[in-house]
């Protein structure tokens, strides 16, 4: 945890004396191909950043983050999100106006990372270089990074979370009335959430350990369209009214806050007084207290500033002329996509405030 801390203290340190990049040893693809990212570009370009929506705190914060980091880095930043309807059309021409007027790096939070492989490749034959943002461009050989929490880690903390609360909530049990839930099936981390989040629990799913009572576990039947926690709330009273008459729910796997708050409500609203353990993610300003409270048992902390700075880090490697650093590479369904992959923090009622040490804000949620 120490280690996690100091790191994100030192990449806000470099974001804050002007996001300096540094020369890597990365095998990005952008020489190849992206035309004049070999060989760097003016101080002054344009970057555009393509944002999905503003479902997520998270989201939101990246936004005023962008557009502050990129003018302070020198860079003309044009900042967009997609509407609330029409998403993924309004997200491809807001990508494609960005190619038009000449952005030499487009950062793109994806609404839908199936459907951008168009915009994508007019972005690689304009000569610009695609960063992927914490949401992977599926399918397409023209994305030259990706920069993200490693989201798969990210699922397999939440199910362990899962099981260390069940745990220590219910010691003389030895096994446990659960329900699973995962996210939007147009977003690509979805799955990778839900599996990894899997990998931990489906061996206990296997041997009795875990009951998913309503027998709901594949992640066509456990998706939540849109995010949307009136999605969520809507299933679980379903579930509840279904599967829980004269039984209750031990624990809930929720892939992010929102959705965490939704089913707790869902299971207050039936009558349950004694909440199961319920994971998250986000670090929500909102399920902090719950956590504290012990109404909502963990969530998962992944620093929205250190992640656009590490975006804006990688366009001024390019502007000079360098590879961005890069840890691993990301099967993206066409090629490996080298990958930039930042460090999440599991966060419980015991470690919130030294996980949130360096984040004012959300420390003072803890008190």
């Amino acid at each position: 945890m120490k280690k996690i801390l100091l790191a994100t203290t030192a990449v806000m340190a470099v974001a804050a004396l002007g996001l300096t990049g540094c020369a890597s040893d990365g095998g990005g693809r952008g020489g190849e191909t992206g035309g004049e990212s070999a060989s760097g570009f003016a101080a002054d370009s344009l970057i555009g950043v393509a944002l999905p929506d503003k479902t997520s705190e998270n989201w939101v914060l990246a936004g005023g983050l962008f557009e502050d980091g990129l003018a302070e880095a020198g860079f003309e930043g044009d900042v967009q999100y997609a509407g609330a309807s029409n998403a993924v059309a309004d997200q491809q021409q807001q990508i494609s106006t960005m190619v038009t007027n000449g952005a030499k790096v487009i950062i793109i939070g994806a609404k839908d990372g199936a459907q951008l492989g168009t915009q994508v490749a007019e972005a690689r034959d304009a000569g610009a270089v695609v960063i992927a943002y914490d949401r992977l461009i599926l399918n397409s050989d023209a994305v030259d990074y990706y920069v993200a929490f490693d989201n798969f880690k990210v699922g397999q903390l939440q199910g362990q979370a899962l099981l260390d609360g069940l745990a220590a909530k219910f010691p003389d049990k030895t096994s446990y009335n659960v329900e699973l839930f995962s996210g939007s099936s147009d977003d690509a981390n979805a799955p990778v959430f839900f599996e990894g989040a899997m990998d931990i629990l489906q061996p206990k799913i296997d041997d009795g350990t875990l009951v998913v009572v309503s027998g709901q576990t594949d992640i066509k039947q456990t998706a939540t369209d849109g995010w949307k926690p009136e999605n969520a709330q809507k299933r679980m009273d379903t579930i509840m009214q279904g599967s829980y008459q004269g039984t209750t729910v031990d624990g809930v796997l929720s892939p992010n806050d929102t959705l965490a708050r939704a089913i707790i409500t869902s299971v207050t609203d039936a009558g349950q007084a004694d909440l199961p353990i319920v994971t998250g993610q986000d670090s929500e300003a909102a399920s902090i207290p719950l956590i504290m409270s012990g109404q909502q048992y963990s969530t998962i902390y992944k620093d929205t500033r250190e992640l656009v700075a590490t975006a804006i880090e990688m366009a001024q490697d390019l502007q000079k002329g360098d590879e961005p650093a890069t840890t691993t590479e990301t099967d993206n369904g066409n090629v490996e996509v080298p990958t930039l992959y930042l460090e999440p923090v599991i966060v419980t009622k015991e470690n919130a405030a030294e996980a949130y040490a360096n984040n004012p804000e959300l420390l003072a949620l803890t008190k």
